[in-house]
C-alpha cells in the first residue's frame, strides 16, 4: 500500500514559540487516520502545514513521490489534498450548486477566450461541469438544495456541502478539521456514516482531526496523538484508549495515576 502522505521529522516555529516538533506519520491510500490531542497541541498547525498555509521550518511534507514544501494552496489542491475547516467557510450568498462549481474552476481546460466566444469546446466543458456538480449533489441526497443559498442550510447540511466541495477537487487525501463541531448527537451519528461512505464511494485517504472521541473512535483505522506539538502516541483506536501517556495529557497526571 503506497503512501498517499508523509511527514518526515516537520518542525513549525513561530520565533521562540515551537507549535510542532519533529512529527513524523504516514497516511496510506484508503486509509482513515485520527489526528487528535488536547487544545494547543498543534493539530490545526499541521493542518495548514501539509496544505500550504505554511511552510515547515524543517522537515519534509511529500504526497507520493511529490515533495509540497513552500508550494502555494491551490498547487496542493491541484496535487489531490483538499481540506474542510472547523469555521464552515462556504460562500453564504451564491448557491449550493455554484458553492461546488467555484471548487472546480481551477480544473477547467478553457481560458478566457473561449469563455468569452461562447464556443463549442466552452459549451461542452460546461455541459460536462454541469452534470458532474450534480451527480455530486445527488451522491450527498443535495440535488433539492441546489439553487438555494448556502446560507439557507441547515447547519448540519451546510457541513455536508463544505465536504462535498471538497470532494469536487477530486482529491486523493481529505482533511477534515472537527467536521462534528456544533453537531448534536444524531447529527454526529449521521457525520460517522457520512465519512465511511466517502472513504469506499471515492477511494480516498482521510485525515481527520476531531475532539468527539466518539467520532473518531468510530470512523479511524490508525490514531495519531499530539501533545505540545509532539507526536506521544500513534496505533488503533483500541491502543489509544488505553495508552497511558495519552490518559495523562488529556486527564492530567494526578487524574491519571488515580
Amino acid at each position: 500500500m503506497s503512501a498517499s502522505l508523509l511527514l518526515d521529522q516537520v518542525t513549525m516555529r513561530f520565533g521562540g514559540l515551537v507549535a510542532v516538533s519533529g512529527l513524523d506519520f504516514i497516511v496510506n491510500h484508503g486509509e482513515m487516520v485520527g489526528l487528535i490531542g488536547p487544545n494547543g497541541a498543534g493539530k490545526t498547525t499541521v493542518f495548514n502545514v501539509i496544505t500550504g498555509v505554511y511552510k515547515p521550518t524543517s522537515g519534509t511534507v511529500s504526497l507520493g513521490d511529490r515533495v509540497l514544501n513552500g508550494l502555494p494552496a491551490h498547487r496542493i489542491t491541484r496535487h489531490g489534498i483538499a481540506r474542510t475547516f472547523q469555521n464552515i467557510r462556504l460562500f453564504g450568498s451564491l448557491s449550493v450548486f455554484d458553492n461546488v462549481r467555484c471548487a472546480m474552476i481551477p480544473g477547467l481546460r478553457h481560458g478566457v477566450t473561449s469563455a468569452l466566444t461562447r464556443g463549442p469546446a466552452h459549451s461542452r466543458e460546461e455541459s460536462r461541469l454541469r452534470g458532474e456538480i450534480l451527480e455530486l449533489l445527488a451522491i450527498f441526497d443535495m440535488s433539492g438544495a441546489a439553487d438555494s443559498p448556502a446560507e439557507g442550510l441547515a447547519y448540519g447540511d451546510r457541513r455536508r456541502l463544505e465536504i462535498v466541495r471538497a470532494l469536487a477537487t477530486r482529491p486523493r487525501l481529505l482533511l477534515l478539521d472537527e467536521p462534528a463541531a456544533g453537531m448534536n448527537p444524531t447529527e454526529k451519528s449521521q457525520l460517522i456514516e457520512l465519512i465511511r461512505f466517502i472513504q469506499k464511494k471515492f477511494d480516498i485517504a482521510v485525515l481527520l482531526v476531531e475532539h468527539d472521541m466518539k467520532v473518531v473512535m468510530g470512523v479511524c483505522q490508525r490514531i495519531v496523538v499530539l501533545d505540545y506539538g509532539k507526536k506521544i502516541a500513534e496505533g488503533t483506536p483500541e491502543e489509544i484508549r488505553r495508552n497511558p501517556l495519552v490518559i495523562e495529557a488529556y486527564l492530567g497526571g494526578e487524574v491519571a495515576d488515580a
